[in-house]
């Protein structure tokens, strides 16, 4: 009796365990990018596997830029888009995943995220798109590292640089060259407006610059703007 009991034991203890050493694993990873920036992201691999099945030669667009090289209006636009409480949570908005959860039931389809910037960086360098509770808890516990470790600016920074903006396109200095021909440094309120709006559906917008509804978006960024607080 003693052996199959303790193999019920491992078959509870096996997973617990691997479970613990990612945690473990992604911890240390975000401790290095501190000081070191990250490499290709999770997101991005998947995209480009995705590509090459298309077209074999296909490769990412990206070009890390200092936080400092990174216009102010792109920042603010960001932010008053995607997270206007950022300098202020500690990488989870409650109130906004409840909101968005009672919208979703509204709905009966998953139509609002609620994602912290903290939390979309912590899907974009970890993570894959699909949606699952467990996939979810993964994302809400890596935010709380990534805010353990780093500052707010840190974690914008790599955000910025990592996050995806059209079929390939990564990165604040890739997506201005982009669609606009010009640097990150250079752009400007429109234009970073624009950019923000984007975000929700990167690759949709891409293929479709004249929206309706990207006007609109842009429209309501640019009012918001004088209100983003920056970190």
């Amino acid at each position: 009796m003693k052996k199959p009991r303790k193999f019920l034991w491992w078959l509870v203890l096996a997973p617990v365990l691997l479970i613990l050493l990612l945690q473990m694993y992604y911890f240390a990873q975000i401790g290095l990018w501190v000081v070191f920036n990250p490499g290709p992201t999770s997101f991005m691999q998947a995209q480009l596997a995705q590509l090459q099945e298309k077209k074999p030669a296909a490769v990412i667009k990206q070009q890390w830029v200092p936080y400092a090289r990174i216009s102010k209006n792109l920042k603010r636009a960001i932010i008053a888009s995607e997270d206007a409480l950022f300098s202020e949570h500690q990488g989870v908005d409650w109130d906004a995943l409840e909101k968005a959860y009672e919208k979703n039931i509204r709905k009966g389809r998953v139509v609002a995220g609620g994602s912290t910037i903290t939390q979309q960086l912590a899907k974009n360098l970890f993570l894959s798109g699909s949606r699952s509770y467990f996939r979810k808890a993964q994302e809400l516990a890596i935010a709380y590292m990534l805010e353990f470790w780093m500052s707010k600016e840190r974690i914008f920074e790599i955000y910025l640089n990592v996050v995806e903006w059209g079929n390939g396109v990564f990165g604040a200095e890739a997506g201005a060259r982009h669609y606009y021909r010009t640097s990150a440094a250079n752009l400007s309120a429109r234009q970073a407006a624009r950019l923000a709006a984007m975000l929700p559906n990167p690759r949709y917008y891409d293929s479709h610059r004249g929206s309706a509804y990207l006007a609109r978006r842009t429209g309501l960024i640019l009012r918001r703007l004088g209100s983003a607080e920056l970190p």
